[in-house]
């Protein structure tokens, strides 16, 4: 399994060939995908811990067509880990 933080640097690369932004913060909120000023984004809270960040990120792009994005294998197989967990 591929290393929480190299996975992160992943969903963010998978973020800019998508076009999404992918806003960090702080403050009490889980995060997820949301529109501002009309363009969709993904939010995700800095302050809790790597895992909830990723799987926040893997939940917010199974909302997205992705099987013909290149991305490497480990970052395919956590976010179809999470499509199993989300049914």
């Amino acid at each position: 399994m591929m290393k929480k933080v190299k996975l992160y640097t992943e969903f963010e690369e998978l973020g800019q060939r998508l076009g999404l932004k992918i806003l960090k913060g702080k403050g009490d909120f889980s995060g997820g995908t949301c529109t501002v000023n009309n363009e969709t984004v993904i939010v995700i809270n800095k302050m809790k811990p790597m895992e909830q960040r990723l799987r926040t990120l893997a939940t917010s792009f199974l909302e997205y067509n992705l099987d013909e994005i290149y991305m490497v294998p480990a970052l395919r197989a956590y976010i179809e880990e999470s499509r199993l967990l989300d049914l």
